[in-house]
């Protein structure tokens, strides 16, 4: 085929290379997105845990629901469209929401269970249950009492700690987007009218069952009916009527009235159980919707970057490039010479990796660049590197499905393994020059988790629990030590063993991965790669300019809109902006 991965002899020469560095590309996909999901602290249970839980426990572990009317029908009819799609793309995590439930109703159980023995001492010693407004909250100590306001700081703050990690576990790094983008409260109008209509809905059943209280009983209902109207038809403060200060004046009235009148205080504390009720429904219901728009920007090419891939595959097929056999070059074969490996389908994001590492290499002559994509992006690819040179560095563009990967000759001893998230900053070129002591990948490592923590998923093999795992993004792979110990065939048969215990292909690559290369680890220092750049943002300032590669692992990539922008810009400074393709597609913006 004209324009293939290469119609010259040296293509045979993959086989080890691709196989053994393949399932490193998966561990740099999936490994970082585990860490990502509320894991990267450290795992709370062994075994991996799913960004989603199931629709089926919001409801199940709830036991029967109290209708709340027409409203809430309707309310229930749109979350089950989009839940729809979220569980379609979505696994589920039942366990962690159950105990959430499970957790709430205990609280719930222990009140109601207080109340009622309160209630029985009460009518055991003869005295008459009184009738009551609904009772302020209590304070806790004196104003004056340091202690009392210091165990409340300490409790909300323990709870405020306790809800983010639960928020982490169901919906990963969304959480952490979300608090850093949090933003001021809108609508207040709109927020105060529901929560006037709750409070009058509180009070509408006690003083519509007292006989003398009709006038009173019809007020409330009529600023009811009145407000649901009005919310019905208005979402936003710019679309509330320009009286409705003096609705909400009247509800306000009605609502003082009621107050003044005795009311059986367990219907307004049912009442106010089932508009909390319903208020977690609608809080969850967002909170999932939103987690799963995030996930969907997440995994959206962005528009600018799918126009300039377009472009420049038309561009390839218009150029002499399409029917020009690819000149044979002898340095991609020289061991000599200092191979990278890159597997992407994004033609900035291999670009910047490639223009950061030959930037800060002291003698860029000596630099092969291997970059394996797919057929869809190959020929944008192959005429994005065409158009642009990177000083004295070769750049071998290959198409992965056009290999062949049974010729087992091959001359390249090292290569370093490069993820198309990280940006160099530092000279790569002492990574060769590594004693590795017979071990064959040589990587950082991540030790707040160990094997023994995925024991789920690693199965029943052989292996020492206590090792740590280890991280993609910058990997040093000793060709001769694994042709030496045969790793390809022990990761065909591992991955056929943990095929059968799972039906993912990507948890099964990547337990295959892990396992192959136990005992196989040498442990490079934390200064060659810094992780997190695409999640955390406290990391310190000092670690980003003295670590040799910069990895943007999770879902915050640099190039997207979600990126964090105080950490785009040691992406963006090796983007060639010079190129009208860029400019045309209006990437910059």
């Amino acid at each position: 085929m004209k324009g293939g991965g290469g119609g010259y002899p040296g293509k045979r020469r993959w086989r080890c290379l691709v196989i053994g560095v393949l399932f490193l590309v998966v561990l740099s996909m999936l490994v970082p997105l585990v860490f990502l999901l509320g894991l990267y602290n450290g795992f709370h249970s062994s075994g991996y845990v799913s960004d989603w839980s199931s629709s089926s426990s919001d409801s199940d572990s709830n036991g029967a629901r109290v209708d709340h009317g027409t409203h809430l029908i309707h309310h229930k009819s749109d979350q089950s469209n989009i839940q729809e799609i979220i569980d379609h793309f979505a696994p589920t995590l039942p366990s962690l929401e159950g105990a959430l439930r499970n957790h709430i109703n205990e609280v719930r159980n222990v009140s109601s269970t207080t109340s009622v023995k309160n209630d029985g001492e009460q009518q055991q010693k003869g005295t008459p249950m009184p009738h009551h407004s609904l009772p302020r909250p209590l304070s806790v100590g004196n104003h004056n009492d340091k202690a009392g306001t210091t165990k409340v700081t300490k409790s909300t703050k323990n709870v405020g700690e306790d809800n983010e990690k639960l928020c982490e576990l169901r919906f990963g790094s969304y959480c952490k987007w979300r608090k850093e983008h949090r933003e001021d409260m809108k609508d207040s109008v709109v927020k105060k009218l529901k929560d006037r209509l709750f409070v009058a809905r509180a009070y509408f059943p006690s003083i519509a069952k007292l006989p003398a209280q009709n006038k009173l009983s019809q007020e409330l209902k009529q600023n009811i009916q009145e407000f649901e109207r009005i919310l019905s038809e208005s979402t936003t403060d710019a679309d509330l009527p320009s009286q409705i200060e003096m609705k909400l004046q009247k509800m306000e009235v009605a609502i003082a009235k009621a107050k003044k009148f005795p009311v059986e205080c367990h219907n307004v504390d049912k009442k106010l159980r089932q508009i909390l009720d319903m208020t977690e429904d609608e809080a969850n219901f967002h909170m999932r919707q939103s987690a799963f728009l995030y996930q969907l920007a997440v995994q959206t090419m962005p528009k600018g970057l799918h126009c300039l891939s377009m472009k420049l595959t038309v561009g390839y097929f218009n150029s002499s490039l399409y029917d020009r056999a690819p000149l044979p070059s002898e340095k991609f074969l020289d061991p000599n010479l200092h191979h990278y490996v890159i597997f992407s389908n994004n033609i900035l994001a291999s670009s910047v990796v490639i223009n950061s590492t030959v930037t800060h290499a002291r003698d860029s002559g000596n630099l092969v660049f291997h970059v394996l994509t797919d057929k869809q992006n190959y020929f944008a690819i192959k005429l994005w590197f065409f158009r642009n040179a990177y000083r004295e560095a070769a750049i071998q563009v290959l198409n992965i499905e056009h290999l062949d990967l049974n010729y087992h000759d091959k001359n390249l001893k090292k290569v370093v393994v490069l993820d198309d998230d990280v940006v160099v900053q530092q000279d790569l070129s002492n990574l060769w020059n590594l004693n590795m002591g017979g071990k064959v990948n040589g990587a950082v490592q991540l030790c707040s988790v160990r094997l023994g923590q995925l024991t789920s998923y690693l199965g029943e093999n052989s292996f020492d629990k206590n090792s740590c795992v280890w991280m993609s993004g910058l990997n040093v792979i000793d060709l001769a030590r694994w042709r030496e110990l045969d790793l390809t065939e022990t990761y065909r048969k591992l991955g056929q063993q943990v095929s059968k215990m799972t039906q993912s292909i990507e948890a099964s690559a990547l337990s295959a991965s892990l396992l192959t290369f136990q005992d196989q680890i040498y442990a490079l220092d934390n200064m060659w790669a810094l992780s997190g750049m695409g999640h955390d943002y406290a990391l310190d300032v000092q670690v980003i300019k003295n670590a040799a590669v910069l990895h943007y692992n999770g879902m915050m990539k640099p190039w997207l809109e979600l990126g964090i922008p105080k950490y785009r810009r040691y992406w963006r400074s090796f983007l060639n902006r010079d190129d009208h393709f860029l400019r045309e597609c209006n990437v910059h913006q």
